[in-house]
């Protein structure tokens, strides 16, 4: 059910697994959008039962997965080379949705004592076989404090967001740092594909965020103090868009929305995905 601010902005389809389509409401007071219906918690996992959802897996066959895994680990390097711009020594890390684990993996080969989150247990046994221990929960670290926590396209996902993002700051440490990536909807990329949008994911992504968003969601002890592009991002999803819209994946056409989307971004800051970084300054 919307309420009297909510109106129906775009509706989408999730290609991935169920075909049904979702209504994207937009919130005029966080300048957000929210996927409506949201599944129930009994319900949401089974809209990520799908060998093609990536993330929860290591695979490597087909041109999208390969081209994912190959900008995986080139971003994983930039992020571990991003906290430790943001933090001048290693300490604790907390990564929720954690996935295979590979982030955790790098970060604590350089330092860092690393925790992690992840609901999806094929993921968790992955990661596992790396030597990285995953919990299912964020309740499993309730009283802890970390130095860094970082969400890594996770946000979208999390079920009750009020809720989550309250859990999320009691788990930073003073001075403690909140590193978060999530897809724009303002982008060129978004706004050229429309409903087909990759990055709209419908039900998985339950919200979707804008800049304005990102600085009113938080609370005012969360000072937020960079925010970064993900430059990759434009041209993958751009991809998996291209199949949404014409049932298959055209490399050049992807390429071509990818490569705008960032040149227009040069200037607006739009970018497809943008990484904020958030300091505790109580």
């Amino acid at each position: 059910m919307k309420n009297a601010n909510q109106d129906i902005y775009i509706t989408a389809k999730d290609y991935l697994v169920s075909g049904e389509s979702f209504d994207l409401l937009y919130d005029s007071d966080r300048k957000m959008l929210i996927t409506s219906p949201q599944p129930s918690l009994d319900n949401l996992s089974k809209y990520y039962e799908s060998e093609e959802y990536i993330s929860h897996t290591d695979n490597k066959k087909g041109l999208i997965n390969y081209l994912y895994q190959k900008v995986k680990s080139n971003a994983l390097q930039s992020k571990t080379d991003l906290i430790f711009k943001l933090n001048k020594r290693t300490g604790s890390l907390l990564d929720i949705g954690a996935g295979t684990g590979d982030f955790l993996n790098i970060a604590q080969d350089k330092g860092w004592k690393i925790n992690g989150v992840e609901p999806n247990q094929n993921a968790r046994e992955l990661a596992a076989s790396k030597n990285v221990d995953l919990k299912e929960n964020i309740e499993d670290f309730s009283g802890s404090k970390f130095d860094v926590i970082t969400l890594w396209h996770v946000l979208e996902h999390l079920p009750n967001l009020e809720e989550a993002i309250l859990q999320i700051e009691n788990l930073l440490s003073p001075e403690g740092t909140l590193i978060i990536a999530v897809p724009n909807y303002n982008s060129f990329d978004a706004k050229h594909y429309k409903s087909h949008w990759a990055a709209f994911d419908v039900p998985r992504h339950l919200w979707h965020f804008s800049k304005s968003s990102m600085k009113v969601i938080f609370s005012d002890k969360l000072k937020l103090e960079q925010i970064k592009p993900m430059i990759f991002d434009s041209f993958y999803v751009s991809l998996l868009s291209e199949k949404n819209k014409n049932g298959s994946s055209s490399f050049v056409k992807a390429f071509l929305v990818g490569l705008w989307s960032n040149l227009s971004a040069w200037r607006s800051k739009e970018y497809s995905s943008l990484i904020y970084c958030f300091k505790n300054s109580k």
